[in-house]
């Protein structure tokens, strides 16, 4: 819980209220014949109400000061309910929670509301989700097992980022509608991220305030500058030096009104994910006054092939925003070297 608080005084804004409510709104249509069972206030009731459907509320909390247990005894009501489908939204925490709590082979389903997500049980935004519901609920979409992962907080003290497996979850399936698990970068990438960080330091400009995002591809580019780079965080760069560190998303605002910015990203590996997973700080406002022309994307060119030919995604939590980013980027993915990629909202 102070975690939860330092987090919101440093300006961050939990998501998963508006989430999971645009996540029911595909189902509107099939609204009078589902019975819709949550727990209270905003363990999902303030989210399906808001979404125009008339829950069946059970079980008790402690508003404001939600716990993990309370995410497990939830999970383990609603499967002895034998709901058809359990929905749950969060990040790789709150599947952690529900893997733990629900019976081996039972129906669920994840909306992306956290800031990292690796594992796979999540739709690619709240409304794939509710299509992805609604799909398994008429019998077009069949289940597979996903892995339930999360960061390994030993290793990450440890300077390094690694992920652990914490169990599966049998969720519903179909292409583009939810997410792949995040994959590890080879160490044969190395040399690869050494050429694109040459590039991009070569071609930065001087008095440009550079938003570096998480991965191994902008770590490269920092270690070329010289500077620290933050394991999982957003750093700023301008004229070969650390300006920022570790920032929020306040921070990022302030800075973009004294001066030009660009933002240098990396796509997710398994994923595609290029904003809205794991990069929240660089949300849609910084991106809307950065502006796409001031984008630059920088991938390996095996973590592309990877993807076998899936479009990169984008999730800001902003329609307009998602509209502005899809199409074609220039991905660097060498020293000189190109490839162009899609990217959908």
């Amino acid at each position: 819980m102070d975690t939860i608080r330092h987090a919101i005084e440093l300006g961050a804004v939990p998501e998963a209220l508006q989430r999971a409510t645009s996540s029911l709104l595909p189902l509107s249509p099939v609204r009078d014949s589902l019975e819709v069972i949550t727990y209270p206030l905003e363990m999902g009731e303030t989210s399906v109400r808001g979404a125009g459907f008339m829950p069946r509320v059970i079980g008790k909390i402690r508003s404001g000061a939600t716990t993990a247990e309370d995410t497990q005894r939830a999970a383990r009501e609603l499967c002895a309910l034998e709901v058809d489908l359990l929905l749950f939204a969060g990040g790789d925490g709150t599947a952690r929670d529900v893997c733990s709590a629900v019976p081996a082979q039972f129906p669920c389903l994840g909306i992306p509301a956290g800031v990292k997500i690796h594992s796979g049980v999540y739709a690619t935004n709240p409304r794939h989700a509710g299509e992805l519901a609604g799909m398994y609920i008429q019998g077009k979409a069949r289940l597979r097992e996903a892995e339930v992962l999360d960061l390994d907080e030993d290793a990450y003290r440890n300077g390094r980022v690694g992920t652990c497996l914490y169990g599966t979850l049998h969720v519903p399936y179909r292409p583009l509608l939810l997410q792949n698990q995040k994959a590890p970068s080879p160490a044969s990438e190395a040399r690869q991220a050494e050429a694109i960080a040459a590039d991009v330091v070569e071609g930065m400009q001087s008095g440009v305030a550079y938003i570096l995002g998480p991965g191994t591809t902008t770590r490269a580019i920092a270690k070329e500058l010289h500077v620290d780079k933050t394991l999982v965080g957003v750093d700023v760069v301008r004229d070969g030096k650390l300006i920022a560190k570790d920032v929020t998303e306040k921070q990022l605002l302030d800075l973009t009104e004294r001066g030009p910015a660009g933002i240098i990203v990396t796509p997710i590996g398994g994923q595609g994910f290029l904003f809205g997973r794991g990069n929240q700080q660089i949300g849609p406002e910084v991106i809307r006054r950065v502006g796409r022309g001031n984008i630059i994307v920088v991938s390996t060119a095996d973590k592309l092939r990877a993807l076998r030919l899936q479009p990169l995604m984008v999730d800001t939590g902003d329609v307009e925003v998602d509209a502005v980013l899809a199409g074609y980027f220039s991905v660097v993915t060498g020293y000189k070297e190109r490839m162009v990629y899609k990217v959908i909202s």
